[in-house]
């Protein structure tokens, strides 16, 4: 049985919860707080970044870096966590977009860091991979990269033909694929046999 959506009110609670226990600098430490679960709330991220609560788009970019500073995934599901609630959300796809990205070097020197729709910085790593998700219908690719924690950012189109653009083949598992290099690890993104004009 599923939980009952929360007050309305309990958003601008949440809001003022999490401010005051973020006095200092940084991200706060969900990871550590360990509150009981208080229900789901209708807040909804869409697939394009855009927060939604009651339906209605978050206009506000300070309260929208807000409540993702303390987003959490925990399993399949995500939650707003402060010291004292847990609340569940909904996320259509990923909790990020990955709006831009730098790339310094070059080859399997090359650096990639990209940013969120939020201002999120994350390096692409081992730690911090970059997957691809195929459609098994169309074949259409969905690239992600992970920003902390479990929570990936949905790398934007724009940014997607830039990476192409950076792309080069390596032997992965055995087998020739295009990918990109980032802190000294390959990314795959499609094996070279597949590679034509109309594949990406």
């Amino acid at each position: 049985m599923s939980a009952k959506p929360l007050d309305p009110a309990s958003a601008d609670s949440i809001a003022t919860t999490v401010m005051a226990a973020t006095k200092t600098r940084g991200l706060p430490p969900v990871e550590k707080w360990d509150p009981p679960f208080c229900g789901d709330l209708d807040m909804r991220i869409a697939r394009d970044g855009t927060w939604f609560y009651l339906g209605t788009p978050i206009g506000r970019f300070e309260l929208v870096k807000l409540f993702s500073s303390v987003l959490r995934k925990d399993g399949d599901k995500y939650f707003l966590v402060t010291p004292v609630e847990k609340v569940g959300i909904t996320v259509d796809d990923a909790p990020f977009v990955a709006v831009d990205f730098t790339a310094l070097e070059q080859g399997k020197e090359q650096i990639l860091t990209f940013e969120t729709q939020v201002g999120d910085i994350s390096i692409a790593s081992a730690a911090n991979p970059i997957r691809i998700v195929r459609d098994p219908k169309t074949g259409e690719p969905s690239p992600y990269v992970h920003i902390r924690a479990g929570l990936e950012a949905l790398i934007d189109r724009k940014s997607f033909y830039r990476l192409i653009d950076l792309g080069t083949h390596e032997t992965h598992h055995q087998e020739q694929w295009f990918g990109v290099y980032s802190s000294g690890t390959f990314f795959p993104i499609i094996p070279s046999r597949e590679l034509n004009e109309d594949s990406i």
